[in-house]
């Protein structure tokens, strides 16, 4: 992705400085698992597992934290994502004027280890997301290694630029009041209904990326929107659960299938046009 020399926002707040010891909200094995498998690309499900994830960690002491100097491939990061922040709040501020309202820009918090939020406990095992109640992306940097050498993405710069831009586009929901629609309309429902309109939830969030990729084409290189579909296709419910178990259970699927993850960002990337995403018509 072509990125440098470009504006930054001013609205990342970079932690990865304060290393956290002693007590961990969140961590590997099992409980990395648990929230990976509920939080990977939305955190809108987070405050639902902390306390349990709390209760499991409680007796590991109190958390302190110590300041630790950045690398240079850190500091690089950091001006990648505040470059790439900075494209979402063009695309989505003229997106919102074009309609007559206002964008709200969000902040994104870069961290290490572990973090406190609105909705809870984050860490590197749960993966990026957007929290509703404080308006933040959270993400910890690490977690793309883990997509690239877990789950078999291809990795590099753009499939980070893709996971910031879905989760912008929950804050787009937010904003426009989609999410909160969708968690009215999951009240009553059974299980796996209410499962269906979080996967369209989730797969109009990665549509959103692939209009605020359409938007900045001046931007991609040759191979970035495959860098963006190997991440799309490696986070897919399916494939998750393929990995993970080994079986596939489709009306437990939260996010969607790695098809369906991969069409929608396709046809936002194709189209460019907001109302074109759908999903909630077409994901029954």
């Amino acid at each position: 992705m072509k990125w440098k020399g470009t504006r930054e926002s001013d609205n990342v707040e970079d932690r990865r400085g304060m290393s956290s010891g002693g007590k961990t909200i969140v961590g590997g094995g099992i409980i990395g698992i648990i929230i990976l498998l509920v939080n990977i690309f939305g955190g809108e499900n987070a405050k639902m597992i902390t306390p349990i994830l709390e209760q499991m960690q409680g007796s590991q002491g109190t958390q302190t934290e110590a300041a630790v100097p950045l690398s240079k491939e850190d500091e690089e990061m950091g001006h990648f994502v505040r470059s790439v922040l900075a494209k979402t709040e063009d695309t989505w501020t003229k997106k919102f004027e074009e309609h007559g309202i206002t964008y709200k820009k969000p902040k994104l918090v870069l961290f290490k280890g572990s973090e406190q939020t609105a909705c809870g406990g984050a860490s590197s095992a749960s993966g990026p997301f957007y929290c509703p109640g404080d308006q933040k992306v959270y993400m910890d940097l690490g977690f793309f290694e883990e997509l690239k050498n877990k789950f078999g993405a291809k990795g590099g710069d753009f499939a980070i630029a893709y996971v910031i831009a879905h989760e912008i586009g929950h804050h787009v929901q937010t904003l426009l009041g989609t999410s909160e629609k969708m968690r009215q309309d999951q009240e009553g429902k059974s299980e796996a209904e209410a499962n269906k309109l979080s996967v369209a939830l989730e797969l109009q969030a990665d549509f959103y990326a692939g209009v605020w990729a359409h938007d900045n084409q001046q931007y991609i290189e040759s191979g970035d929107i495959e860098e963006a579909l190997s991440a799309a296709n490696a986070v897919g419910d399916d494939a998750i659960q393929s990995k993970m178990s080994g079986q596939v259970v489709p009306d437990s699927f939260t996010h969607g299938t790695s098809e369906q993850r991969m069409y929608w960002f396709k046809k936002g990337f194709s189209t460019g046009d907001i109302k074109q995403g759908t999903t909630f018509e077409e994901i029954r």
